[in-house]
């Protein structure tokens, strides 16, 4: 992709722009987990196209990130476990049944399916390069709608993730970063990112959930939660922890499966309640990265990540 003429957001209230890198591999939406999975890759395909047909692309500098390599994915996950998911296919599963308990793969909500290795390479690439992008001050923002799995642990598959991109866009970030700030909107907790920065003051997990338990920042959501309500607690708890915390990063995972008619979720979110998550997170102006994450819906998939880039 090449760059844009002006790579930069709509101006935020204050006058200000921002410089935005979208991060798209043309790859990502052609893995299948399976007939009846709710998680379906072409999703971020439909998002990119339906930003094209917005001409929102041109507001950003468009980015074809690398496959993140091995090297990479084992700064959090353990070798063993890697290993794994490089030779596991839909073809020799059947020949690794103790390797498939062990790492929780090959359940339902974890499939084997061909090119799954590449798939895990493909949407962290984005994240990690991303978190790079903004260590070395070559935007303020960085998109990534291909990443946010956040349910993946160090020695395991769970929850539809693999590879967990958001660890490893953090530990990129902490390079450059004395405290980064995690905030997660999708309607299952972020447990995986919790747990791995769990007994390190330099990472903070804040996840906005119906769904899970064991939390860093407890905030425990009603099924049916509105927009008002969930705006009457996400601003004034975010506010109080920026101001104590006072993070130097923040990632924000924005599943899209807190909407209204998801079909896993629960919850009675809009697109323009979803939006004014973001829209108040950006306002600290600190370096922002944005993730996916769940979303099975998928009208609301397209619609929700094309608002975010700015009133479409």
């Amino acid at each position: 992709m090449t760059d844009m003429e002006d790579n930069s957001l709509p101006s935020d209230p204050d006058g200000s722009k921002r410089k935005v890198m979208y991060f798209y591999h043309p790859d990502v939406g052609t893995y299948y987990y399976g007939c009846g999975h709710p998680m379906k890759p072409p999703r971020i395909s439909m998002v990119h196209a339906l930003l094209k047909e917005y001409e929102l692309l041109k507001h950003m500098e468009c980015i074809t990130p690398p496959l993140a390599k091995e090297k990479v994915l084992l700064e959090f996950h353990t070798d063993d476990y890697v290993q794994f998911l490089k030779v596991v296919t839909p073809e020799t599963q059947h020949e690794m049944l103790k390797e498939l308990r062990r790492f929780n793969v090959g359940v339902f909500d974890c499939p084997v399916f061909n090119g799954l290795y590449d798939f895990c390479r493909t949407y962290t690439g984005g994240s990690v390069c991303g978190a790079s992008k903004l260590n070395d001050k070559l935007c303020d923002i960085a998109i990534n709608w291909a990443g946010g799995l956040h349910h993946a642990k160090k020695y395991e598959a769970s929850g539809f993730c693999y590879v967990n991109d958001i660890v490893l866009a953090i530990l990129e970030l902490l390079k450059d970063h004395e405290r980064v700030l995690y905030v997660d909107i999708d309607v299952h907790h972020g447990d995986g990112v919790e747990e791995a920065f769990f007994l390190t003051d330099r990472v903070m997990t804040v996840s906005f959930h119906k769904f899970g338990k064991y939390y860093s920042v407890n905030v425990p959501l009603d099924a049916g939660i509105d927009d008002d309500s969930y705006q009457f607690m996400f601003k004034p708890i975010m506010r109080k922890v920026m101001e104590v915390y006072d993070p130097k990063a923040v990632v924000l995972q924005c599943g899209a499966d807190s909407l209204c008619g998801d079909r896993l979720g629960c919850l009675n979110l809009t697109i323009e309640g979803h939006g004014e998550c973001v829209k108040f997170m950006r306002s600290f102006n600190v370096p922002l990265l944005l993730l996916g994450g769940g979303r099975y819906t998928i009208r609301n998939v397209a619609h929700c990540c094309g608002f975010k880039y700015g009133d479409p």
